[in-house]
């Protein structure tokens, strides 16, 4: 790991209305070393990055990229200085092949006219040097949203940065992946490349990283070793108070009292997306589907919540067959849906906070009666407090608003609805731990008041700390079902691991 200073950001401001988003920050990154940056949601983050690599304007201090400063005014001022990004959310070009993604914008070309043999020659060797082997003619949205990430970090590499800046690259990759990651990076980084390193996972910050920057409130806490730094001592930096104050449990009371059954699936499919499954949701109890990344747990999700309609099986709501037709239906026999992308389906940025919490009950009710500006305004007002929205006012428009708040305003939504049945697609994905922590206490209050929910998490820990009972999936098939004092880590990892299925 080098010492001689790479990247230096000293005194950054940036200012938004009514929010500070950076003041005064001072971060450094080394030559040849992984530097992870983290703090919660809103701690700055993600201006810091947008500021780093052009996609921002600072309103002070200076950055210095190998003792040269530098003012980025776009991102591909900053590509050509040697910034590099890889954001968590893919922007790429789905409709696109492969090779045409891996050189948009840089393709090869002689007498102005592009050099397709050597687009598709240069796109495989990018691949090959993360161990990717796809057919690079295809389009890149016939893969899944893992092997799309991949090929967004070899785009990033093969641009030869100085600086490589990975947000949240390991949020759609399994644990094989991640580790074909991680070698890649050391590899990236014994060659002398500074890497920024933006994730949620602490395991991952103590296997990959050299350095870790917390930020909190867009101020700097401090710069650490990695090495030297306790877990214990990371979170409370990380949050500023004691972590024992978000250390809750499952009531037993609620844990046994377990309500009539709202849903009950048996055998509903859909042919190559989810094999017969059975499932039940009761009043008052949190259900998990645990399984590895493609295991099905997600299109489970789409089927319940009529995205995807069964090919097979059949569906009772307090005892009664429906048909799922779409979404609307189940709107309307009180189901809810968080999904896993909220970029893309889920929040409309350009609108306010007020106007994203009230989408569904005003669909729900139809345009024509309109709700009056000062009921929007009470239930807004009424979310953002009940969901601790860092937010000055409704009025903000909702894509100035970090990942974990941008998820409150999801949520709040459904909320606001009422539903009986809450389906929770990765609902902490991307976020920091005090907010996931908020929103895990919030899925156990709900729960006590009677509400049935489905928690699909990629984290085992999670889904074991919030649920009463787990289905578990693999292969796209449901393997077993846990409940009570049997709902553990170790057990779920065992169904998993095991032969057959239920």
């Amino acid at each position: 790991m080098g010492e001689k200073p790479l990247l230096e950001m000293r005194g950054i401001r940036k200012v938004y209305p009514g929010v500070r988003a950076l003041d005064g920050v001072d971060f450094l990154v080394r030559v040849g070393e992984v530097h992870a940056l983290l703090g919660e949601n809103g701690a700055g983050k993600s201006t810091l990055i947008k500021v780093m690599t052009g996609a921002t304007r600072r309103d002070g201090g200076e950055i210095l990229l190998a003792g040269k400063e530098i003012w980025p005014g776009s991102t591909k001022e900053a590509q050509e200085a040697g910034i590099s990004t890889v954001y968590q959310e893919i922007n790429l070009v789905p409709t696109l092949s492969v090779a045409e993604n891996l050189f948009l914008g840089r393709e090869p070309r002689r007498l102005g006219m592009i050099r397709w043999g050597q687009v598709k020659k240069r796109a495989r060797a990018a691949l090959e040097r993360l161990n990717i082997k796809i057919d690079v003619n295809r389009d890149l949205g016939e893969y899944s949203i893992a092997i799309q990430q991949m090929v967004a970090i070899a785009r990033a590499v093969d641009i030869k940065a100085k600086l490589l800046i990975l947000d949240e690259p390991t949020s759609s990759l399994d644990a094989g992946e991640v580790e074909q990651l991680f070698g890649l990076m050391r590899k990236l980084k014994g060659e002398g490349l500074g890497i920024v390193f933006v994730t949620h996972f602490l395991d991952q910050v103590y296997a990959v990283s050299d350095r870790i920057t917390v930020l909190r409130n867009g101020k700097l806490v401090g710069e650490y070793e990695t090495a030297k730094l306790g877990r214990m001592d990371l979170v409370g930096k990380m949050m500023g108070r004691e972590l024992a104050e978000l250390e809750y449990g499952k009531s037993e009371a609620r844990v046994e009292k377990k309500g009539q059954a709202l849903v009950v699936a048996r055998g509903i499919a859909k042919r190559g997306s989810i094999e017969p499954i059975a499932l039940e949701l009761s009043a008052g109890e949190v259900v998990g589907l645990a399984g590895l990344l493609g295991s099905g747990r997600t299109e489970v999700a789409k089927l319940l919540f009529g995205i995807d309609r069964a090919d097979r099986g059949e569906v009772r709501v307090e005892g009664k067959a429906v048909k799922l037709r779409g979404p609307r239906e189940a709107i309307r026999l009180g189901f809810a849906f968080v999904p896993e992308d909220r970029k893309t389906q889920s929040i409309i940025p350009e609108l306010t906070i007020r106007e994203n919490i009230i989408l569904a009950m005003q669909a729900s009710r139809g345009w024509v009666r309109a709700y009056s500006r000062a009921t929007q305004e009470k239930l807004a007002e009424k979310y953002i407090a009940a969901l601790q929205i860092a937010t000055p006012d409704g009025e903000q428009a909702v894509k100035n608003l970090s990942g974990g708040n941008q998820q409150k305003v999801i949520l709040a939504r459904w909320l606001a609805s009422q539903p009986r049945v809450l389906i929770l697609d990765e609902p902490t994905r991307g976020i920091d731990v005090g907010a996931k922590a908020e929103i895990q206490k919030l899925v156990l209050s709900l729960c006590s008041e009677g509400m049935a929910i489905l928690f699909i998490s990629s984290e085992l820990e999670e889904v074991v700390r919030v649920s009463d009972r787990v289905a578990v999936l693999r292969d796209r098939r449901k393997v077993g079902e846990l409940s009570g004092a049997d709902v553990t880590e170790q057990a779920v990892m065992r169904t998993i691991a095991s032969e057959g299925g239920a």
